[in-house]
């Protein structure tokens, strides 16, 4: 399973405004064969030196890496979470790890019956 994130379009808004459309895709594969895939389209505002990031991406479908390391991670901190609730309900795993729990092997100490903490 892989996902990524996809500037698919910068038009300026105003001297401090651009607007940014993009595409988020969480695809599950199994050997050669997708299994399922989610993808998430959607526009977001961007408040800087909207002139220069537009011209930048028209000339060569480039940002500045500052630029476009805020806006993928925007991108990915809103689309992720989104992406999980959708792969439940179709009943595919979450596009993140989950974490494994490991729990400390400890001998047993008597009168005590509780169960480990774990963190």
């Amino acid at each position: 399973m892989d996902h990524n994130s996809t500037v698919t379009l910068i038009s300026e808004l105003g001297d401090r405004q651009a607007s940014v459309d993009f595409r988020f895709t969480a695809n599950y594969h199994a050997s050669e064969a997708v299994v399922g895939l989610i993808q998430i389209e959607g526009n977001l505002l961007w408040e800087g030196d909207a002139r220069a990031l537009v011209k930048s991406w028209s000339a060569g479908g480039q940002m500045p890496p500052e630029v476009a390391q805020e806006i993928h991670t925007v991108i990915m901190s809103n689309c992720i979470p989104e992406a999980v609730i959708l792969a439940r309900e179709l009943r595919l795993p979450p596009p993140v790890p989950i974490p494994q729990v490991n729990v400390p092997q400890q001998p047993a100490k008597p009168g005590k019956g509780r169960s480990p903490e774990i963190a």
